[in-house]
């Protein structure tokens, strides 16, 4: 049994787009307090070490923003949905990296050009500096996550392995901290600065031990999960079910995901995304993954019994943003994961479906989705072939026709990234709403 309440049609400004003007808000915000402390601050020894701090102070800021998207504020997740979230932290990320490296730049030739000397000795003098030291680990600890995370180099590591390389940028956090207590040009020049800049970083890192740390913690001591049973779905896919001490109190709905670890079973640092394939019911929760790496493959060998760590729950692809009478959900691969628990809690007779795979055999979960749409009365239609062959259902025209009233329904997308921008460019040329569209790509690496 389902223990959430039944989808209520929301009225008024859409979740989403309140917390993006929230959000949007706070950075503003903080933009013209940095501006304002710039100008304030006073010219530094020479114009070119005055441009190195303008671009040291705002990437202070653009840390602190970092920290804002990475802390999994539930507020913001439920909202924006934390693959949006990571998405803004990827780009953000890589403007932190060239603020940094300017930054860098610039201050090395600042001192260079005021102690007449070359850069490569005065890169060298600025090692012994403490704080100049502190900032340059940190900036070496910054620029190897971002290598980790341009494309080319993300499809060839395994997510372990670029999972990993990130938790390098806790430490760099912690160093750039130290650095800019320790530099007094721009953060320590007046009172107001001060304070400015102590309640910032300590809200920020607030945010990110309880929602990284502290809220995990507490749920893991006291929900005590571990493995209830492991059901292979097919030659490829398993399904695990976890159960544990009143999961009635877990704050899960259907669509979201937890990232899953088992210590016992695998190296703590292996931790992965997987969304729950059953409603949170609160007795037990249900993954089912698709064997990619080491770490999806160990899961068909995991003892019943096993320790499991989650955090979580995150994602915005839930019945919160509900808005139409009817609804279309869309899911292609191991995107059927979180549609398949959303179709449990789906309350509505107007109800269709479009699952996207190679081939029905290929199809996960096939069978419980053909049981829930024949026990409702819903819609469910099966797409299956290879893109190579010429299948294309969501080129707009197949899409309108497949579903006349599509500009009525909600619809939910959820797919391999390349699937879902396909949908997504049809449901804009179709002219849906964009407040009825919903959408999670499985990219939050």
């Amino acid at each position: 049994m389902v223990v959430q309440s039944p989808p209520v049609r929301r009225s008024g400004i859409p979740p989403a787009v309140l917390a993006q003007a929230v959000l949007g808000a706070f950075v503003v915000a903080n933009l013209v307090v940095v501006e304002i402390l710039f100008l304030t601050a006073g010219a530094g020894k020479n114009a070119i070490l005055t441009a190195a701090k303008f671009f040291g102070m705002h990437a202070a800021l653009i840390m602190l923003l970092q920290l804002v998207l990475i802390s999994r504020l539930p507020w913001l997740d439920r909202r924006i949905g934390m693959d949006r979230l990571t998405l803004w932290h990827r780009w953000v990320g890589f403007a932190l990296v060239w603020t940094l490296l300017l930054h860098a730049s610039l201050v090395v030739l600042g001192y260079a050009v005021l102690d007449n000397a070359g850069l490569a000795k005065t890169f060298l003098a600025l090692g012994g500096v403490p704080a100049s030291l502190l900032g340059m680990i940190a900036l070496a600890l910054v620029v190897a996550a971002a290598a980790s995370s341009v494309r080319r180099v993300r499809r060839r590591i395994p997510y372990e392995t670029w999972h990993g390389v990130h938790l390098l940028l806790y430490g760099a956090l912690g160093l750039a901290f130290v650095h800019q207590l320790l530099e007094p040009s721009a953060f320590q020049s007046s009172l107001g600065a001060r304070v400015y800049w102590w309640l910032m970083w300590t809200a920020s890192f607030g945010a990110l031990i309880t929602g990284r740390f502290a809220v995990p913690l507490y749920r893991n001591l006291f929900h005590r999960f571990q493995v209830a049973s492991v059901t292979a779905e097919s030659d490829d896919v398993v399904s695990v079910q976890v159960t544990g001490r009143r999961l009635d109190r877990l704050p899960a709905r259907a669509g979201q995901f937890f990232i899953w670890r088992f210590p016992g079973h695998h190296p703590w640092w292996w931790a992965n995304p997987f969304s729950m394939s059953a409603a949170p019911d609160g007795r037990s929760l249900r993954l089912s993954a698709r064997a990619v790496g080491d770490a999806t493959i160990g899961l068909r060998t995991l003892p019943i019994g096993t320790r499991a760590v989650l955090e979580g729950p995150y994602g915005a692809l839930t019945l919160l943003h509900r808005s139409r009478p009817g609804v279309l959900y869309i899911a292609g691969g191991m995107g059927i994961t979180p549609v398949r628990s959303l179709l449990e809690e789906e309350t509505g007779s107007d109800v269709t479906v479009i699952y996207r795979a190679r081939s029905a055999d290929d199809a996960v979960l096939l069978h419980e989705i053909r049981t829930l749409a024949s026990n409702r009365g819903w819609r469910l239609h099966l797409l299956a072939g290879r893109s190579e062959d010429g299948v294309r259902p969501f080129e707009p025209a197949n899409l309108a026709a497949l579903v006349p009233d599509l500009v009525d329904r909600d619809v939910y997308v959820c797919g391999p990234p390349a699937m879902t921008s396909a949908v997504l460019t049809a449901l804009r040329v179709l002219r849906v709403p964009r407040g009825q569209v919903h959408a999670e790509k499985f990219t939050l690496a």
